[in-house]
């Protein structure tokens, strides 16, 4: 139940009836019906050299899907979106289509409107997990071979999947109890509903090969020495395991309401849909501008809070959350405020009260202060301003590039048999189905390494920043 601290600062479980929890907790955006994906199936023009395939990192052929879908071959469609992608589930429910293939379409230039390419992405995938008959995929000969995969977010599954179809016996080691990543921890509830994210790695691991090993923490429980010792390659799907300070004194301990954002939204996912366990208070403010700060935003309404503002420095254009998401934001009751960068967290007697912030402009390319200050009340503060790889786990051995993994354009790392993908590795977007890609191409690289007469990979030029 709620403490007497949190009662005293507002912040507080069990805002809501059942039934509210029921409705802002269901699926953001249904699924098609059958009806509905024939006639947008129909909208497709199948391009022959269509700009959709090129605009997806993880090259799907969208027309041949598409097709298939309207010719009622919806098992066909299903193979053509998971031989590219074996996460085309959950990419059809987070990738942001109106930045990638959707913005490619060609229907583009006569409507307004592109192929709804995520939702019969969706459709195609949920009716082969909702019946999946016999595999899609089976398992070439055993090569002998055994890989360590360290991190089960959408590289590290790509990558032991592909690795398991090319025959290699696969290692997964993942940090926490359940597999998935972020997929598991850090997206909004009403993205992936009814426990898909577990459906989508049952299907996953279900090509058999891959050995599970949960609660396995590289720097904690597991070296890269001794991985390398007992596997003929390694490849690193760590994510990224720190988060951004505020950028000003936080107070120690931490007042009651000052969370990071990622903590919030995994308290929320895994709170089994006893959402009235949570607690969450009246006035929340949200620090940052990208989707991990609308995800949390838009959560901290749906429990109950009665205002809830993300505060971001610079303007929307610079925002990383797409025109869509802040659309979504803003038509859940989020205040989206602008030009505005933190300078003080406001507590009294250990309870947080508020916050000062800096107004903001942009003077010659450089953000600058305008000299006028302003507070917000609040009694949860989350932090979403970004988070950062830490190098610490791998050990010294790695190059890094602007604080991330370095690698070639294969995952290979600086040091020997060691590939690295998804979020920890250098230059990426961040995005799951860049992941995905990262992973399925690191298994294709390591598979030609093996096959070598020597299990040492080249290392990649690189050298240690």
């Amino acid at each position: 139940m709620n403490s007497p601290a949190s009662r005293a600062c507002g912040v507080q479980a069990a805002r809501l009836s059942p039934a509210e929890y029921a409705i802002h907790f269901s699926d953001a955006h249904p699924p098609l019906t059958r009806a509905q994906a024939l006639i947008e199936a129909e909208r497709c023009y199948y391009c022959h050299d269509a700009p959709c395939i090129t605009a997806c990192p993880t090259g799907i052929d969208i027309p041949s899907f598409i097709h298939r879908i309207a010719q009622g071959n919806d098992r066909g469609a299903a193979r053509a979106i998971l031989e590219a992608n074996p996460l085309g589930g959950m990419c059809a429910r987070v990738c942001p289509t109106e930045q990638l293939c959707e913005q490619a379409c060609v229907r583009n230039k006569n409507e307004d409107k592109p192929v709804e390419i995520g939702s019969l992405q969706r459709y195609a995938t949920d009716a082969h997990l909702a019946r999946p008959g016999t595999p899609l995929f089976t398992r070439a000969a055993p090569t002998g071979r055994q890989v360590a995969v360290v991190g089960s977010g959408p590289a590290g599954l790509a990558c032991a999947h592909g690795l398991a179809r090319l025959g290699h016996d696969v290692q997964l080691y993942e940090a926490r109890p359940k597999l998935g990543g972020l997929n598991e921890y850090g997206l909004a509830s009403y993205k992936t509903t009814d426990q898909f994210a577990q459906r989508e790695v049952d299907w996953l691991l279900s090509i058999g090969g891959i050995h599970v090993h949960c609660n396995q923490a590289l720097g904690r429980d597991l070296t890269l020495d001794g991985l390398l010792a007992r596997h003929d390659a390694v490849f690193l799907g760590l994510g990224l395991g720190g988060v951004n300070a505020l950028g000003i004194a936080e107070p120690e301990p931490p007042p009651q309401g000052l969370r990071n954002a990622v903590d919030f939204i995994a308290d929320l996912r895994q709170c089994g849909g006893d959402y009235a366990s949570l607690p969450v208070g009246r006035r929340v403010l949200v620090i940052g501008g990208g989707m991990t700060a609308v995800d949390a935003a838009v959560q901290a309404r749906k429990l109950g809070a009665q205002e809830v503002s993300i505060i971001y420095r610079r303007g929307p254009q610079q925002m990383s959350a797409s025109s869509v998401e802040q659309d979504w934001a803003q038509t859940n009751g989020v205040t989206l405020r602008h030009w505005a960068a933190p300078l003080q967290l406001l507590v009294e007697d250990g309870q947080l009260r508020g916050m000062r912030f800096a107004a903001t402009a942009e003077q010659q390319g450089r953000l600058e202060p305008t000299g006028e200050q302003f507070e917000l009340q609040a009694d949860m503060v989350l932090k979403a301003i970004g988070q950062s790889y830490l190098p610490a786990a791998a050990g010294p051995a790695l190059a890094l590039r602007d604080g991330r993994i370095a690698t070639d354009e294969q995952g290979r790392t600086s040091l020997a048999r060691v590939w690295a993908g998804g979020d920890c590795r250098a230059g990426g977007r961040d995005l799951t189905v860049e992941a995905v890609e990262h992973g399925k191409r690191a298994a294709l690289s390591i598979h030609a390494a093996l096959g070598m007469a020597s299990a040492t990979a080249p290392a990649a030029e690189l050298t240690p920043a």
